[in-house]
């Protein structure tokens, strides 16, 4: 299958600058392999510059920007931002999503207004106080470019950030571009759907949990639903990938946030990232983020694993912080096809206090729905789970079909 550039174990990962971790897992970066004609490279966005710049030369440019903004080149990768400039873009400002511009913070930790120490440029947070460009952020641009590497998976929150750039921009007659990347979780459908009431920065919309797109497909839902706030429309532009499919296997070369660090954490986040509602440990804290989960509360005879979480590059405060956390190892699990309630469901069953398991207002934030956690509680299978959300599925993959781009 499709796989993007694959660098030699000595680049260093823009997120570990500073860092303090010390490495004892399989990184985001692995050695190059060998191209077949069967295997034609994906090309990201970025890199097809030849398509953007013209669309960029002359005009007043506002970038929202993460680590993993960059341009792939022989060297490695230059970051857009930089790769914009030195093509004599008139770049203004950057708007910093969740983790921040370099990609420093905690997940949920705001994001301070700035200055780049590389670049001399503003850096606008979007996570903070403001989610949401304001119309005079934006009165002296001539076009805004997005470009974030996004997990597909609902509450990872990038892709409310898209949503309230558009509706900014639509607000205030500001094209955007939206510079499109791969999706490693873009090959299936599945979890539950988000209920309209519940709605918040962890999904802004009704769609499933895993919905199976890209930033540039999700973009064209969002102008062609009408999902934008009063209905509006952004003047959108999708720079599209080359050589992508959604059966793609997609290695990202860098952590798109600093606790998913490899494929594993990324194919394992969409079933895992549910334990973010509870009080169970989920591997933060640890070298291996979203690759094992585990609890002081939990049964210790039901384990044979067991860790200790402590405060790391990402994760100051850590749940379960300095105490034993027994439960499951899974850093060996390999890509998965569907999201799975079998490791919550394990949890909850083998939770000593089930009073201390669910964080319950964060918990329906993260599932969509208070649903989910009253089926746990009363003892439903995987299975059973799983089959109150296909209706819901199927509904949303018909609307989906509409604003695909790649097979």
């Amino acid at each position: 299958m499709p796989i993007l550039y694959r660098f030699k174990s000595t680049v260093l990962l823009l997120f570990l600058i500073g860092s303090s971790c010390k490495g004892q897992q399989k990184e985001a970066v692995s050695a190059p392999e060998p191209a077949t004609e069967a295997q034609a490279p994906i090309k990201v966005a970025a890199n097809r510059t030849e398509v953007y710049l013209p669309l960029l030369q002359g005009k007043k440019v506002g970038v929202v920007a993460n680590p993993t903004s960059v341009v792939f080149n022989d060297n490695g990768y230059t970051h857009l931002v930089d790769s914009l400039l030195s093509s004599e873009v008139d770049v203004l400002k950057v708007f910093a999503p969740e983790h921040g511009f370099r990609g420093t913070a905690d997940a949920g930790e705001h994001v301070k207004d700035g200055v780049d120490t590389q670049t001399g440029l503003p850096i606008i947070s979007l996570y903070g106080k403001n989610r949401k460009p304001s119309k005079e952020q934006l009165s002296d641009l001539d076009v805004v470019v997005f470009d974030i590497q996004d997990v597909g998976v609902r509450f990872y929150t990038f892709i409310a950030s898209l949503q309230l750039v558009m509706e900014a921009c639509a607000e205030n007659d500001v094209p955007i571009i939206v510079l499109d990347r791969p999706n490693p979780n873009g090959h299936y459908v599945d979890g539950p759907t988000m209920m309209e009431e519940h709605t918040s920065y962890l999904g802004l919309n009704t769609i499933p949990l895993v919905y199976g797109m890209t930033m540039g497909e999700y973009a064209k839902m969002l102008n062609g639903e009408g999902w934008l706030e009063n209905g509006s429309k952004a003047d959108l532009t999708v720079i599209e990938l080359e050589n992508y499919t959604h059966e793609s296997e997609y290695h990202l070369p860098i952590r798109p946030s600093p606790n998913l660090p490899n494929d594993t954490s990324i194919t394992l986040y969409p079933s895992l990232g549910l334990f973010e509602g509870t009080n169970v440990n989920a591997g933060r804290g640890t070298e291996f983020q979203f690759q094992r989960y585990g609890a002081s509360f939990m049964d210790s005879t039901a384990y044979e694993f067991s860790y200790v979480p402590e405060p790391n590059f990402g994760s100051k405060y850590p749940k379960e912080e300095g105490k034993t956390c027994y439960g499951r190892d899974l850093s060996d699990t390999p890509r998965m096809n569907e999201m799975t309630m079998q490791w919550i469901i394990d949890a909850y069953s083998n939770t000593l206090d089930k009073s201390k398991f669910f964080l319950t207002d964060g918990f329906t934030k993260h599932a969509g729905t208070p649903l989910l956690q009253k089926q746990i509680e009363q003892g439903l299978s995987n299975e059973e789970i799983k089959a109150t959300w296909q209706e819901d599925l199927e509904g949303f993959k018909k609307i989906r079909a509409k604003y695909l781009i790649y097979d």
